[in-house]
């Protein structure tokens, strides 16, 4: 059995390439290599990663190809949507008629980033792209608040970016622009926040610092309703947790309860009633003084969170 070459060993190669090397296709049929794309291979025992097969798509698309999307969206750490198909964007008027790989024409000149040595749409551009397929506004806010918390844009750069662009899809980028939140450090709390602001509650503020009376650091609380006080903790990883780290969860919040703090606790169990969850809050900011309307629950936030 003829060993495989080993300039490709570590990376995709194409059919033609393979054959170059003395692999010919009955060979690329057998079990120490995989097909990718159609003419596209790796040897069997490369991990299928991100940038493994972008490297593959991009062995069979345009020079100037690059990473757009949902699919730059992955590169800038935020995953939104399925793996496959890949997303690219090219000035070309080339297609693709692999399946793997949806690529769209676009005519404005593109700028281009890198991410893990991959050309990319940059973060502003990409939240855009993003708008212009099937995404939800929940998922929109969340992709934005992601790119905003990790320091890849600003609320002002992606603002600016928004005024000054007029590019599919940036009327819906705009739209969940307006509930997009400088200081949320997970999807989940922007899930929970949003969950509340469109059942028409008030709207917390998040990761704020909590301190006493005398101005002593208490806690950094997920969302906070300082009028009401009261807090909305999401909670995902309660159930991995040690019971030294239980214990002082525990610790934590009865120190908030002391000072005068209702804490609700929304764990990764209670994310399929989300209803539930806004009933709860609001139960516990009436108990505190909020005299607004009761939540109410329309066909959109239905569609978005039921």
């Amino acid at each position: 059995m003829k060993p495989v070459p080993r300039h490709l060993t570590d990376r995709p190669f194409t059919t033609a390439e393979a054959r170059s090397c003395g692999v010919g296709p009955s060979q690329l049929k057998g079990r120490r290599y995989r097909s990718l794309l159609r003419g596209v291979h790796v040897v069997a025992e490369l991990p299928l990663t991100l940038v493994l097969w972008l490297r593959a798509a991009l062995l069979v698309l345009p020079e100037d190809a690059l990473a757009s999307h949902v699919t730059a969206l992955r590169l800038w750490g935020y995953d939104l949507r399925p793996l496959l198909p890949l997303h690219f964007s090219t000035n070309t008027a080339s297609v693709s008629d692999r399946r793997e790989v949806t690529l769209h024409r676009r005519r404005g000149r593109l700028r281009a980033y890198v991410r893990e040595r991959i050309a990319c749409t940059g973060p502003d551009r990409t939240f855009v792209d993003c708008a212009a397929l099937r995404i939800n506004l929940v998922e929109l806010v969340q992709a934005a608040e992601h790119l905003v918390h990790h320091g890849h844009t600003t609320l002002t750069e992606l603002r600016d970016y928004l005024d000054a662009c007029h590019i599919d899809g940036v009327v819906r980028a705009r739209r969940a622009f307006g509930h997009v939140r400088e200081g949320v450090e997970s999807p989940m709390e922007t899930l929970v926040r949003l969950a509340l602001v469109f059942a028409r509650l008030p709207e917390p503020e998040p990761n704020p610092d909590v301190r006493d009376a005398v101005g002593q650091f208490v806690a950094r609380c997920d969302l906070v309703y300082w009028e009401y006080r009261v807090i909305v903790e999401y909670d995902g990883a309660w159930h991995e947790r040690s019971k030294k780290q239980r214990a002082r969860d525990r610790t934590r919040r009865e120190a908030l309860e002391r000072l005068g703090w209702t804490v609700i606790v929304v764990l990764e169990d209670d994310l399929p009633n989300k209803r539930a969850i806004v009933w709860r809050v609001y139960l516990a900011l009436r108990d505190n003084g909020y005299d607004g309307p009761s939540p109410h629950f329309n066909a959109m936030w239905t569609r978005w969170f039921a």
